[in-house]
């Protein structure tokens, strides 16, 4: 008889257990899913303070701070590429709405329609819309009353006059260190007509490239080298046609002075509509004005662009209740904020994005212009870059990863020239402070520099041969065509030269300081190397050699799916042979994952030793020698020291694939929580700037990881690191 109750105990309970690997594995990306996910709106019920208090919109390649602020509605816009001659990333300027009619509204609501992309204002009977045409770079407001009402529009702009760069300001371009004395930002043009106003900010011939070309001994190949800031135009125009020109007016907002060309309506109006172009150009003034006119012009519906933002929230989602509804909800409201750059020109930048707003609001010591962020407008940190981009995998915007993409796609040409030009071998370098145009910045390099150092190398105890970074972008393009079948062969040169070049200087280091070039095991030596910014001047550092081992093998993988013949795979596979292993330690009687063989120094805070779990994924749940892992995140003293939660810091990821339930709850709890402004996915300044985006996409990895990853064979494991008790549903690309 009790043989019998255990069996049938036996059975329910293995009956059970079998239901639940059902329901499990439900809400894998094929399973548990939403017939038609979409995403709830955002609301605030009340007026903010200032700028800090903005809400996020925009689309294509344009971003809005919206906000109102005593009674007025206000926002800033920028377009993705407004770079000017210092290579500060400038704002268009800001727009400001007043109803002088509606002094005090007894009703007020703003709301962020996440499903259709565009955002909803309402002061009294007084109803603005204000939508970003995904596909054309126009911004478009409607201003509907049953009533009728007057109103005064403004665009307001600090850029009416030079403006002196000021000590700390230099970091918002590339001279960071305030090097060049008397450094200017050019006053822009403005041209109002009785129904609008052209703005315009035009860069010289002669800008920080030519500095940063002559400094690095390249000024010969200035002419043909890859230059984005020479001429450059950038600006826009206001089309309003029921207001006109009444003049300007001179003002302050926050602690910067502005000059506003200002519009009204010449009676009460119960339907108007505004237009703004933003575009830019480098070839001339006409064309820069033909263009935009022809923007303002177009007639455009807003129908194709809420249908763009209705399949983005079917792609991917992940919508928790209880204890995670904060989380999914942040993730969902800065993958909105990104998919604002879906299709901009260049990347969405680490340092605040396209939703920057007044400084002094972040810290009170910068009391600087609008167009202001730390760690510059047109340098991007490859380290903080690869978190914004990362999480586009799994949410399969893989469309969304063709900005960074196409950055060193066209600066692959300067990266090869300065191996060439410095080394006299093949392959491209890229380093870790690089500008748009794919040089090192101007004052990373090192602006003191011995006559007889590397010209190769920047001068710089953080970035020396910190070069490895670029094999994270290589093998994002490889995942993207992997998972969602993009077309990546205009990337295969950038991740060809890449390899080639680790592979080819080391050797060619190697022979420098003796007769062979590889090891006694047939490896190069990857010295002088670098883990992050941290374990410098290392010797075979795990995340190069990582990196390298993941990247050869999905590209040789790639190409034979491809079809290429066996001879042009050869190299590859013979260059995979000669990556040395990685690196491991024993601490207190436990093996670990080793930042490498040997450093000479910590820098930073980076835990580079587990970048073998994140992200190239060679240990995590389902995989071989997890224990190893465990014990780097369990003993490793620099781990134990170094976790953290701000701007690039990672302790959520790899707590998450570790498969740490309780620990990534609590990394993840802190990641991606509410920031410390009005709008929750507004985070940081953390090591960076507010809105700091490398925080959020690091946060956005980390929940990912959470719900899915794969085993050994490329098995789906749900839930890995999920609370049973959270209630989720979600969908993922792969």
């Amino acid at each position: 008889m009790n043989k019998s109750i255990n069996a049938t105990k036996l059975n329910l309970i293995l009956c059970l257990f079998f239901l639940t690997t059902i329901c499990l594995r439900l809400n894998g990306k094929t399973g548990n899913v939403l017939s038609q996910y979409r995403p709830e709106a955002y609301v605030w019920q009340s007026q903010s303070e200032n700028s800090s208090g903005s809400m996020p919109c925009g689309g294509g390649s344009i971003g809005l701070n919206v906000w109102a602020e005593d009674n007025d509605i206000l926002f800033y816009a920028q377009r993705s590429g407004a770079f000017d001659e210092n290579n500060t990333l400038l704002k268009a300027g800001r727009f400001r709405l007043s109803f002088p009619d509606r002094k005090s509204p007894s009703v007020f609501r703003q709301k962020l329609n996440l499903w259709d992309g565009d955002m909803e204002l309402q002061l009294d009977d007084i109803h603005i819309t204000i939508w970003v045409d995904v596909f054309q770079p126009v911004i478009h407001l409607s201003i509907t009353s049953k009533l009728g009402c007057n109103a005064t529009l403004s665009y307001e702009s600090w850029r009416y006059r030079d403006r002196l760069i000021r000590p700390l300001e230099y970091q918002q371009c590339s001279y960071k260190f305030g090097k060049v004395k008397g450094l200017k930002t050019k006053a822009d043009s403005m041209t109002p007509s009785q129904h609008g106003i052209v703005f315009y900010h035009v860069n010289p011939d002669s800008t920080v490239f030519d500095a940063t070309a002559w400094e690095q001994g390249l000024q010969a190949f200035r002419k043909t080298m890859y230059n984005p800031l020479r001429n450059r135009i950038s600006g826009g125009m206001l089309s309003c046609p029921d207001f006109s020109f009444i003049g300007t007016r001179d003002g302050i907002y926050a602690s910067t002075d502005f000059r506003a060309w200002q519009f009204a309506t010449n009676r009460p109006v119960k339907r108007t509509e505004i237009t703004i172009a933003l575009n830019d150009t480098q070839e001339g003034l006409t064309q820069f004005q033909n263009e935009t006119t022809a923007l303002c012009k177009h007639k455009a519906s807003s129908d194709k662009s809420r249908a763009w933002w209705h399949s983005f929230w079917q792609r991917s989602y992940i919508k928790a209740e209880g204890a995670g509804a904060t989380l999914s909800r942040n993730y969902t409201l800065f993958r909105y904020m990104l998919g604002c750059n879906a299709y901009g020109a260049w990347p969405t930048k680490f340092n605040g994005g396209l939703f920057t707003f007044d400084p002094v609001y972040v810290d009170k010591k910068y009391p600087f212009t609008p167009d202001f962020r730390r760690w510059g407008g047109g340098t991007f940190t490859a380290q903080n870059q690869r978190l914004v981009y990362w999480p586009m995998i799994k949410s399969g915007d893989f469309d969304m990863l063709k900005p960074q993409l196409d950055f060193y796609a066209r600066i692959l040409p300067t990266a090869m020239l300065r191996v060439k030009n410095y080394w006299g071998h093949a392959g491209a370098c890229f380093p870790e402070q690089i500008e748009n145009f794919g040089l090192p910045n101007i004052d990373e390099y090192g602006t003191k520099r011995p006559s007889d150092f590397d010209r190769g190398v920047e001068y710089n105890a953080w970035l020396e041969y910190t070069w490895d970074t670029i094999l994270e972008f290589c093998e994002m393009a490889l995942e993207a065509h992997q998972y969602g079948n993009l077309d990546i062969k205009a990337y295969l040169p950038l991740i060809k030269q890449s390899v080639i070049f680790f592979d080819t200087h080391y050797q060619w280091l190697a022979k420098k300081r003796g007769r062979k070039a590889l090891d006694g095991d047939g490896h190069i030596v990857i010295y002088p190397g670098s883990g992050g910014e941290t374990y410098k001047m290392a010797y075979n550092p795990a995340n190069t050699i990582a990196g390298l081992q993941t990247v050869i093998t999905s590209l040789c993988n790639y190409m034979h799916a491809e079809g290429c013949d066996s001879d042009s795979i050869a190299p590859f596979k013979a260059m995979l042979q000669r990556i040395p292993p990685l690196p491991y330690r024993t601490v207190e009687g436990h093996k670990m994952l080793s930042p490498a063989q040997l450093w000479m120094r910590v820098n930073n805070k980076e835990l580079t030793q587990l970048y073998a779990v994140f992200p190239w994924r060679q240990y995590g749940v389902g995989k071989d020698d997890l224990e190893t892992a465990l014990n780097t995140w369990r003993y490793d003293p620099f781990v134990k020291q170094f976790k953290g939660i701000e701007s690039w810091e990672q302790a959520n990821i790899f707590a998450a694939c570790l498969g740490l339930t309780d620990e990534a709850v609590y990394w993840e709890q802190k990641k991606l929580g509410d920031g410390p402004y009005r709008f929750p996915a507004f985070w940081g300044p953390g090591h960076d700037w507010a809105p700091d985006h490398n925080w959020g996409g690091s946060g956005m990895i980390g929940l990912q990881e959470m719900l899915l990853q794969k085993d050994e064979r490329g098995n789906d494991i749900p839930l890995p690191a999920w609370p049973k008790n959270w209630p989720v549903k979600y969908k993922f690309a792969y």
